[in-house]
C-alpha cells in the first residue's frame, strides 16, 4: 500500500483525493495546510489519519511514501525541495517551477537525496493522449505537418488577488493553461527550432492571452492560451496521410477522431475518475519498481517544457515581480 500525503487543500487537491480513492494500492494518509482546521476538515472528508497545520510537520512526519504538492506555482520549488530534503518522494503539480532555474534546482535535489520526483502533468498519462501519441509515432497519419491546440476560459471576473490574476503568484494564462498546448506540441513534435509569440496583458500586470507559433523542420504548431474568452479546446494533428482530432476538452479528453482516406472514425477511449487516476498509477508503479523518475514524463521532459515556456516569456515580456 502506497501511503500518500497532500500539501495544500484547495480545489485540485479535492479532485486528486477523489481519484486517489479509485486507485488500488494507494491511500491518503496525511494532509497539511497552513490552517490546521482546514487540514483537519480535508482529512476527515477523505478519511486521512493525520492532519498538520504546517507543511514541515508533514515533511518530517515519516507517515507517507509520497507527497502530492498542490499549492500555487510560486511555492512549488521551495516546498518540493524541503520535502525531498526530508527524504520524501514528490509529485509536484504543474508547472514544476516558475522558471528553468527552479526546475534545475528541484531535479538536482531529487538526485542528491535519491528520491522520486515527477511533475504532475496529468494529460501525459491520459489514455487517449497515450493512444494518439502511439498513432502519430507509428505513422498512421503520415508525416506531421501541422498541430493546433488551444486552452482558454474567461477568468477576468475572478478575485484579482487569486492565483490567476495576481503577478505575485505567477498568474496569467501561460503557466497555468498555456502549458497544455505547449506540452502537446512538445510531445508530438519535440523541441521547436524557432518560436514566435505575442501576448496581451491585464491591468494587474499578468498576461491574459498568448499566441505562439512553433517552427520545426517540416512542421508548424499553432498554439494559444487565454483568460479573457473561452476557446473550443479541440486539438488537431494533421499529417501527410490524415488527421487526428482530440475531442474537447482535449487536455482531459476521453476520445479522438481520425480522418483518413475520406473516412472519419470516432474512437471513445475513456478514462477513470476525473483523470488523475492515471498519473497516480504511474507514480505508484514507479515507486513499486524503485524508479526515481517516470519514463513517460521524465526530469528532462520537465526541463525541456520549462525551457520552452521561458523562451515564450522572453519573447512576450512576461516577467514576475519576484524574479
Amino acid at each position: 500500500m502506497i501511503k500518500w500525503g497532500i500539501v495544500g487543500a484547495g480545489n485540485i487537491a479535492h479532485s486528486f483525493s477523489k481519484d486517489l480513492a479509485l486507485v488500488n494500492g494507494g491511500k491518503l494518509v496525511s494532509v497539511a495546510s497552513r490552517n490546521l482546521e482546514k487540514a483537519q476538515a480535508f482529512a476527515d472528508e477523505y478519511g486521512a489519519l493525520n492532519a498538520y497545520g504546517s507543511y514541515e510537520e508533514l515533511f518530517n512526519s515519516k507517515t507517507v511514501d509520497v507527497i502530492y504538492l498542490a499549492t500555487p506555482h510560486t511555492s512549488h520549488a521551495n516546498l518540493s525541495i524541503a520535502a525531498m530534503k526530508a527524504g520524501n518522494a514528490v509529485l509536484c503539480e504543474k508547472p514544476m517551477g516558475v522558471n528553468k532555474g527552479e526546475v534545475e534546482k528541484m531535479v538536482a535535489v531529487a538526485k542528491e537525496n535519491n528520491v522520486f520526483l515527477m511533475e504532475a502533468l496529468w494529460t501525459r498519462f491520459n489514455p487517449t493522449i497515450k493512444k494518439v501519441k502511439e498513432l502519430v509515432d507509428n505513422g498512421t497519419i503520415g508525416d506531421i505537418g501541422y498541430l493546433h491546440a488551444d486552452f482558454a476560459f474567461y477568468a477576468l471576473d475572478r478575485d484579482e488577488n487569486g492565483r490567476l490574476l495576481n503577478p505575485d503568484l505567477a498568474g496569467g494564462s501561460l503557466l497555468d493553461i498555456g502549458i497544455y498546448p505547449i506540452f502537446l506540441a512538445y510531445l508530438m513534435l519535440g523541441k521547436p527550432k524557432d518560436i514566435k509569440a505575442s501576448a496581451n496583458f491585464y491591468k494587474t500586470g499578468v498576461e491574459v492571452q498568448c499566441s505562439m507559433i512553433f517552427n520545426y523542420d517540416n512542421a508548424q504548431a499553432i498554439l494559444y492560451s487565454g483568460l479573457n474568452s473561452n476557446s473550443e479546446k479541440k486539438a488537431e494533428i494533421a499529417g501527410s496521410e490524415g488527421s487526428i482530432f482530440i475531442h474537447p476538452r482535449w487536455h482531459e479528453t476521453t476520445g479522438y477522431t481520425i480522418e483518413k482516406d475520406g473516412e472519419s472514425t470516432s474512437n471513445e477511449v475513456g478514462k477513470r475518475g476525473k483523470g488523475y487516476v492515471h498519473e497516480i498509477e504511474e507514480v505508484q508503479d514507479c515507486l513499486a519498481s524503485g524508479k526515481k523518475q517516470s519514463d513517460l514524463w521524465s526530469h528532462q521532459n520537465s526541463l525541456d517544457l520549462i525551457e520552452i515556456m521561458d523562451s515564450v516569456r522572453k519573447l512576450t515580456g512576461i516577467v514576475f515581480p519576484f524574479e
